[in-house]
């Protein structure tokens, strides 16, 4: 793997591939198919690729302190111990859903977890930001998105991102992390008008706000101040979310879509739908579990 250069490492072919997370403990990188109704599981080392169905559609999931994995549905949550076994459907009060469905989803360093909904319809905003903290008492935090995605913390974490696709726009916000409260929402970046735009996200070791543009065939990287240190080129067209992954942290995985392509993307983009992993020459920072 060259630096700076994308390699197909999962051939998979995800209609709507989301949500990457790695998991140091077990050096293995997890996601989800949300269109399919998927859990995915890679193991580089090995490079043995494992998936198993799941009751519904999934919006994001999140690692666990104790092991196992949470899930936010469409509509609300659910733990699960081990691919394959029951799920244990938590009955969480303040969650009066109409249009919308929740979407991304990130845990802060506290140990809550944060996940954002969108308008079915893609065109009200809607959609509301939600912090799930580890005894399943939920609190809205913030609301008018219509498509709530990327989410990530800068390493002291004193200032926390959100994304909201349609928009074009990552947010910042004043991060009080042991509160958990969030205050003076502002525009840190945004995207050039067109298809599509910023999605899934992930914050390096220095610092720099990583975003996965779907639609539009990269990856930006922001620097702290909101200013785009680069922009790297991507063999697919919907890039959807973004993870460091790796012995060291040092491989940016790339999870990626292929639904509602051009009918000749099989020849212009064969591996739509796969993972992908690139050298970007920066380390990323460990990704949180739920739970106190």
């Amino acid at each position: 793997m060259s630096s700076g250069e994308a390699t197909c490492v999962v051939d998979c072919g995800n209609m709507l591939g989301e949500g990457a997370l790695w998991c140091p403990r077990d050096q293995v990188l997890w996601w989800i198919d949300i269109v399919s109704v998927q859990l995915w599981r890679f193991e580089p080392v090995s490079g043995r690729t494992d998936h198993w169905p799941l009751p519904k559609r999934p919006g994001s999931f999140a690692l666990r302190k104790d092991g196992g994995l949470l899930f936010a549905f469409q509509k609300g949550f659910a733990t699960l111990d081990a691919p394959g076994a029951e799920f244990n459907w938590r009955d969480v009060a303040g969650l009066d859903f109409g249009d919308e469905r929740f979407n991304d989803g990130k845990v802060d360093r506290m140990g809550r977890f944060w996940a954002g909904t969108l308008d079915r319809s893609v065109s009200n905003a809607i959609g509301r930001l939600f912090r799930l903290d580890p005894d399943f008492r939920v609190t809205t935090m913030d609301r008018g998105f219509t498509v709530s995605n990327g989410i990530g913390w800068s390493p002291d974490d004193r200032v926390m991102y959100f994304t909201d696709t349609p928009s074009r726009h990552i947010y910042c916000y004043d991060f009080d992390a042991v509160a958990g409260e969030i205050s003076n929402r502002r525009v840190f970046a945004e995207v050039a008008p067109g298809n599509g735009g910023p999605d899934g996200m992930t914050v390096d070791a220095q610092g720099y706000v990583w975003s996965a543009q779907f639609d539009r065939w990269c990856i930006h990287r922001y620097a702290p101040d909101g200013s785009l240190d680069r922009s790297i080129r991507l063999p697919v067209q919907r890039p959807t979310t973004c993870m460091f992954g790796g012995p060291d942290l040092a491989t940016l995985y790339v999870a990626s879509a292929r639904f509602d392509l051009p009918a000749d993307a099989h020849l212009t983009q064969p591996q739509a739908g796969g993972v992908f992993a690139l050298d970007p020459g920066v380390r990323g920072l460990p990704e949180s579990r739920f739970g106190a």
